[in-house]
């Protein structure tokens, strides 16, 4: 069977292809270097968040040990109250705290592939442009 010809592509196509590519380069770019600042200040909060559970979880498992000793030392309704009171608090901290390290991973490895990826266009974006003005071209 014969293969079917393909017809030749017509400049002004090509032009209109290009320019649309460009111009969604362009439009990829500006939303890679938002989304960044975005996810930025986002990982700060959430760096802040793990480091703030971190400390209380320390102070309260220092709590807990505390009163762990007190309630060996003098068994009584006050102390083992005191000694539930913290190993919940500690529980219910710890539990938080793995929560929020995982969603900080999690948008540690987003926030990763996306400078990634706004490095490239916005790389891409500028090398067209360099080389637009060397061919004598305007960068639309």
């Amino acid at each position: 069977m014969a293969k079917a010809r393909r017809a030749i592509a017509k400049s002004d196509f090509v032009e209109k292809n290009l320019a649309a590519a460009l111009e969604r380069l362009a439009v990829a770019a500006a939303a890679g270097e938002r989304a960044t600042a975005a996810r930025g200040k986002e990982g700060k909060q959430l760096a802040i968040t793990v480091k703030r559970l971190s400390k209380k979880r320390a102070s309260q498992a220092k709590r807990r040990l505390g009163a762990s000793k007190r309630a060996r030392k003098s068994p009584s309704g006050d102390t083992r109250k005191a000694l539930r009171t913290a190993v919940r608090e500690l529980a219910g901290t710890t539990k938080a705290l793995s929560k929020a390290k995982a969603l900080k991973a999690a948008h540690a490895t987003e926030y990763a592939a996306l400078r990634i990826a706004s490095r490239r266009a916005s790389g891409y974006a500028k090398a067209i442009a360099q080389i637009d003005r060397a061919l004598g071209r305007s960068a639309d």
